[in-house]
């Protein structure tokens, strides 16, 4: 059976770097399974499976095809019951609910800012061409107005992640003693910035930081795949 992940990417198609494609590479790796990675730029997504999405990550599991990170978790967890776990139970899911709101509210839009250029310049030219109008229309800025708040948000993105690191006075990962699909959540988004601008926002000692490294190592490394910026 065959197992595709159409994954964005920029010019140099082994870069991908979107955080929810990254949630889906450490669930499939967290559920052992394997499968074969479709690199794919912007502008390339229409076409993917004859139109089936307008986003990535999409995965393809045999007849199925699957959208959405976090329908993905959802899926592997239903489909492969005999293999780790993503959740943990209905309490594991409603609280990874709750993680990816959090996540996406606090942590993506300072990656944005940051990381913007880095992004386009990744790009290749039809893709560069789509990233402008579209982010520009979308945060009612030019590009390089959106990077230059990026100073502010470097300087204050540790502070985003107070919880998250009080938490982990008590545990070494936000499942506790090993990973759920929620750690692999706030992974991405700062996979994210690693593979992108590769900005530093962490102290080295910094309990998030060490935890981080921890989900790199996870699953032979998957998370080193992509060197950071």
């Amino acid at each position: 059976m065959t197992r595709l992940l159409y994954a964005l990417a920029g010019a140099d198609k082994a870069r991908q770097f979107s955080p929810h494609v990254w949630k889906t590479v450490m669930s499939l790796a967290h559920k052992g399974l394997d499968y074969e990675t479709v690199p794919v730029g912007f502008t390339e997504i229409p076409a993917i499976e004859d139109g089936s999405t307008a986003t990535v990550p999409l995965l393809r599991d045999g007849d199925r095809l699957v959208r959405d990170s976090f329908d993905i978790a959802v899926y592997l967890d239903e489909a492969y019951p005999d293999r780790p776990t993503l959740f943990g139970g209905e309490g594991g899911r409603a609280m990874a609910r709750f993680i990816e709101n959090w996540s996406q509210s606090t942590l993506h839009m300072a990656v944005t800012r940051i990381a913007i250029l880095d992004i386009h310049d990744m790009l290749g030219p039809a893709d560069r061409a789509y990233f402008r109008r579209s982010r520009e229309t979308r945060l009612g800025a030019s590009l390089e107005d959106i990077a230059a708040a990026g100073a502010a948000e470097t300087e204050g993105f540790a502070k985003r992640l107070q919880p998250l690191r009080n938490m982990l006075k008590v545990q070494p990962f936000i499942g506790g003693e090993g990973p759920l699909f929620a750690d692999y959540i706030v992974f991405g988004a700062l996979q994210w910035l690693r593979t992108t601008a590769g900005t530093k926002v962490l102290e080295e000692d910094d309990p998030v930081a060490l935890w981080f490294a921890r989900c790199l190592d996870l699953h032979g490394g998957a998370g080193h795949r992509v060197t950071a910026a």
